[in-house]
């Protein structure tokens, strides 16, 4: 009888690995699809993301406290709002006011682009801050100009310094697009809703659409780590 019953056990565990490994064959080009609009939308937001961040950093270290005040203000609101939030306000909110229409992507663009933005400032500003300040009295000291001191010495080494932030949030930033998915960007997290839709299959597919996830992630640290040993590397030999 035990014997019997650990073969239909076992029986069961291969029917179940199987028709898993079926399902993920079947809904690979639909997720391959959904994976590939995941990447563009995070690759896309982050580029404007870095140069937003950028700016807005240097409004905030700038001696004007007009540019002061617009940097916090942008701050405060991004990072005292839901990303939920701020996609309804720019997908439904915005183009109400303006009486517009917006594509999914766009909305998804612009939302990811303003909230990474944002932190990835507050990123910029400890980095800079981490930078020792006699690298700018020295810079100055040399009869360069404040602006090309801070693009030619500072910036180089802050950047380095907050590289293993700037992963943090390029990952963190790549998650969020699922929320995304509230608007109907098909990417990962969409696509997989509309399979469950069809077959019913949750706990399957939503395994999945984590595996994907996961796999993009463990990609993307293992890359990070890769750079940052290279630049402590550097560093030491230095």
């Amino acid at each position: 009888m035990d014997g019997g019953c650990s073969s239909i056990f076992v029986a069961g565990e291969r029917t179940v690995s199987v028709a898993f490994l079926e399902l993920l064959v079947s809904t690979f080009p639909r997720f391959l699809v959904g994976w590939g609009i995941t990447v563009k939308i995070t690759l896309i937001s982050l580029i404007f993301a870095t140069v937003l961040g950028l700016f807005s950093c240097l409004l905030q270290i700038s001696h004007s406290k007009v540019l002061n005040f617009i940097s916090q203000i942008y701050i405060d609101i991004i990072r005292g709002t839901p990303v939920l939030v701020q996609v309804f306000f720019i997908y439904f909110g915005i183009t109400q006011l303006l009486n517009m229409r917006m594509s999914a992507d766009i909305a998804g663009i612009i939302t990811l682009s303003l909230n990474a933005g944002a932190y990835l400032s507050e990123i910029f500003r400890g980095g800079i801050d981490a930078v020792n300040p006699g690298q700018m009295e020295a810079a100055r000291s040399l009869g360069l100009p404040y602006a090309r001191a801070m693009s030619k010495v500072v910036l180089p080494q802050a950047v380095k310094i907050v590289i293993p932030s700037m992963v943090n949030q390029f990952i963190i930033t790549l998650k969020d697009t699922s929320i995304i998915s509230v608007i109907g960007l098909r990417e990962l997290t969409q696509t997989g809703k509309l399979i469950v839709a069809v077959n019913f299959e949750s706990f399957k597919i939503w395994s999945i659409t984590a595996i994907y996830y996961l796999v993009t992630i463990t990609i993307l640290s293992k890359v990070s780590k890769l750079i940052e040993r290279k630049i402590s590397y550097g560093k030491g030999k230095c």
